[in-house]
């Protein structure tokens, strides 16, 4: 669906895109994580279109998305910063809306102020934030997108909407095979929703999986032995973090499961327990390792 090779993008100097890769398959919920910085907005304005790559290509469903204005009939961009006409009703946004995407859908329209219930003679301009974001996506979905594009999606939305407006949208991915990018820095939500991951860092995708892989890879290890902590036990992992409180010593630790086992049973403990991580641990550790620090860190 999205095929991002060698993908470069400067503003004054500064070098925002660096040679970036990405891959998004079709049908998938592809998670854009990263801290403050990394070019993940920079990014997702290439994607769409917005931005002209300096060098490096980008393919949407095979076919370059600048300046294509039939690809982007098929592309919705919800970024986290709106924008509605001045004097606009939700129903005059309806309507411009229709007369750009061939696929508008009036059906879906209708169906969905059921879930929004806001009038649509109101103002959009006039509506609190929530509302604005809530009506963005209203529109977005019943343009039938194949792509859509995320930006902080959800910020502002109470949390019965969010599970609202995340059920339509999955909806639409498992019944028309839609495909949603979304950048967010609420990690505990994207980990309910996501598929694939991508962790940019410095304008770079430096680690890009399916979520299962991902967290297969990193494990918590907690673990207690009759003394000192032997030295093969250490020399026998790749550690990323360690920890210790009281007799018990929590490690970050990557490898397989087997093997991690395997080391443990060989080095006699008196009890050890291997933890999945959360997609925000995981994000903490894999930066952590490439120079973005973190400091107390409670495990």
């Amino acid at each position: 669906m999205i095929r991002v090779e060698n993908l470069n993008k400067s503003f004054d100097g500064f070098k925002a895109l660096d040679n970036l890769n990405l891959s998004v398959k079709k049908g998938s919920v592809y998670g854009l994580i990263g801290p403050n910085g990394a070019g993940k907005t920079t990014l997702i304005k290439n994607l769409t279109g917005i931005y002209k790559p300096d060098s490096g290509s980008i393919l949407v469903e095979n076919e370059p998305v600048y300046e294509n204005t039939y690809l982007k009939q098929k592309i919705v961009y919800i970024s986290d910063e709106l924008f509605f006409f001045t004097t606009y009703s939700i129903m005059d946004m309806a309507k411009y809306y229709a007369g750009i995407y061939k696929n508008w859908d009036w059906n879906m329209f209708e169906k969905l102020r059921e879930i929004f219930k806001i009038d649509v003679k109101r103002r959009c301009r006039r509506l609190s934030k929530g509302m604005q974001k809530q009506v963005s996506f209203w529109l977005g979905i019943c343009s039938r997108p194949d792509l859509m594009v995320l930006d902080e999606p959800v910020d502002g939305l109470d949390p019965v909407m969010r599970r609202n407006t995340w059920a339509v949208i999955l909806q639409e991915v498992a019944e028309r095979n839609m495909t949603v990018l979304v950048s967010s820095h609420n990690l505990r939500e994207l980990e309910d929703v996501c598929d694939h991951v991508g962790i940019m860092f410095n304008g770079k995708i430096v680690l890009e999986k399916a979520l299962d892989d991902v967290k297969g890879e990193i494990h918590k290890l907690q673990i207690a032995f009759n003394g000192e902590t032997p030295h093969i036990f250490k020399e026998s992992l790749n550690i990323l973090h360690s920890s210790k409180f009281g007799s018990v010593e929590t490690y970050i630790v990557r490898g397989k499961t087997d093997i991690i086992k395997a080391v443990c049973k060989d080095c006699s403990p008196l009890l050890y327990d291997i933890l999945p991580l959360t997609l925000e641990e995981i994000f903490i550790y894999e930066l952590g390792g490439m120079g973005y620090e973190f400091e107390n860190i409670l495990i």
